[in-house]
């Protein structure tokens, strides 16, 4: 798959074709590195968007320097609900795209969006964003992969161990197939986020640490939370980052 670049923001990125409303995944072009930032507490979206253009500002990065975001939401959607006229992601893509972000029609930035199962927010919130720096590092590449649950024909409506299972192998190929989309390596992981409610203890070790291999030395992040839409169980996403900060909003 081929990349493209958001020249301005100092990245180049996994193009979905208007698929899904974020792209597959971002990496540092050279020159620059991503800083992940988690908000000490999340902000509505456009609140928080707006924070990110601020912060963005203060650090003398335009706002096509922002690569990914992590979304919180109140409730998964409905399937026929997630994408169109009217709905969030609509609003949400309009917005970039009058950042000036999108690149030959397709918007650049990555995305994880979740739902927590445990006290969830009243509607969508910013919990973290990615974004990019100049640097003077050449041997360390930072990309985000943008979180994606299974496909849902997989075992749909199951969530016995032998469905999870199954979920979790869809998953995590589509986490390789970013990843090599993105020219990058497990052993550049950082850092592995599991969104699920559903125990998958048995599957972590043979399923998801195994297929990674030199980046289970770090585990994995357990998120209680349920993927955005509400006919899937398991969302993962991927990092690998020198940079991790947490910012008062």
């Amino acid at each position: 798959m081929t990349l493209l670049e958001q020249r301005e923001g100092g990245y180049l990125f996994v193009p979905n074709g208007g698929k899904t409303p974020y792209s597959g995944g971002a990496i540092a072009a050279p020159g620059y590195e991503i800083v992940h930032a988690i908000l000490r507490r999340s902000l509505p979206w456009r609140e928080g968007l707006a924070f990110v253009e601020h912060h963005l500002a203060s650090l003398g990065r335009p706002r096509a320097a922002l690569c990914a975001v992590e979304l919180r939401c109140a409730r998964p959607y409905r399937p026929d609900a997630w994408m169109g006229p009217g709905t969030f992601n609509q609003q949400y893509m309009d917005l970039l795209e009058s950042w000036g972000l999108y690149v030959g029609g397709e918007n650049p930035v990555a995305r994880t969006n979740v739902c927590p199962a445990i006290d969830p927010p009243a509607e969508q919130e910013l919990f973290a964003f990615s974004y990019t720096v100049p640097t003077s590092s050449r041997d360390i590449p930072s990309f985000v992969v943008a979180g994606a649950a299974e496909a849902p024909e997989v075992r749909r409506g199951e969530t016995g161990q032998d469905a999870l299972r199954e979920k979790i192998q869809n998953v995590v190929r589509t986490m390789q197939s970013r990843l090599a989309a993105l020219g990058a390596r497990r052993e550049d992981i950082t850092a592995v986020g599991v969104y699920t409610i559903h125990d998958f203890s048995a599957l972590l070790g043979p399923e998801i640490l195994r297929p990674l291999g030199p980046a289970a030395r770090h585990g994995v992040r357990w998120f209680y939370a349920r993927p955005p839409i509400d006919d899937r169980e398991i969302e993962i996403d991927l990092r690998g980052i020198r940079q991790e900060i947490q910012i008062s909003s």
